[in-house]
């Protein structure tokens, strides 16, 4: 199920099954702008496809430096925290991050949608490495993710790990990820979104069980504990 509420709806996640990620409000905010744009390109829509394009050319550079996707990325006041300054904030440059790598796993999908409710990072990657070929592969990239000792480290490898996501044709949740890269910004956060991701990748059950699969419109949905904070 993909998050269809307009760009102004901070709701949490509804209603998610026992394995899946829940959002806060912040998170409710990234989703809600990644859906909208999500609509319309699996619509082909001009402006989605122009929009999606020039995110995809800001990957890797400091939110605000490129204009045209000032609309796309602006964070609202009330999300943006006290301490202003200069610099970017930890939710500006989450928000610029997530929109950005959202664009790169969305590229050139026309018929699925790689924006899903619930499923965090560790989530998707352990869905990859079971489907994959080179499991092995894929699981050392994620653990090299787990060694990166700064945000740009983490988004590096993090932008490796979204391309292999885009071959398999596996979605993510960008709220919830947009709120993990908030946590990677504070002194206490890479140990806590290193163990996030590592309990969601553990986690995840054996192929045909369906009882995790948090897409299976039969599956029993059973209310988690909030693991976003902002």
């Amino acid at each position: 199920m993909t998050v269809t509420a307009s760009a102004d709806n901070d709701t949490p996640t509804p209603d998610p099954n026992r394995y899946a990620r829940r959002r806060g409000p912040f998170g409710g905010y990234v989703a809600s702008k990644v859906a909208l744009l999500q609509e319309g390109y699996l619509r082909e829509t001009s402006f989605a496809v122009a929009a999606l394009a020039q995110l995809r050319a800001a990957v890797g550079r400091e939110p605000a430096e490129d204009f045209r996707i000032l609309e796309q990325t602006r964070v609202k006041e009330k999300h943006l925290g006290d301490r202003l300054g200069d610099d970017p904030t930890h939710t500006e440059r989450a928000m610029h991050t997530a929109l950005t790598l959202y664009a790169v796993h969305q590229q050139s999908i026309r018929d699925k949608a790689m924006h899903q409710d619930g499923r965090g990072l560790g989530a998707a990657v352990s869905l990859m490495a079971r489907d994959s070929d080179s499991a092995e592969a894929v699981r050392r990239r994620f653990a090299a993710l787990g060694t990166a000792t700064s945000y740009a480290s983490f988004t590096t490898h993090l932008r490796s790990l979204i391309r292999l996501l885009r071959d398999g044709r596996i979605p993510l949740d960008y709220g919830v990820l947009a709120e993990d890269l908030v946590k990677l910004q504070k002194p206490w956060g890479p140990a806590q979104v290193r163990a996030l991701w590592g309990r969601d990748f553990y986690r995840q059950p054996e192929p045909g069980d369906r009882q995790g699969d948090p897409t299976d419109p039969n599956t029993d949905s059973a209310p988690v504990s909030a693991t976003s904070e902002e």
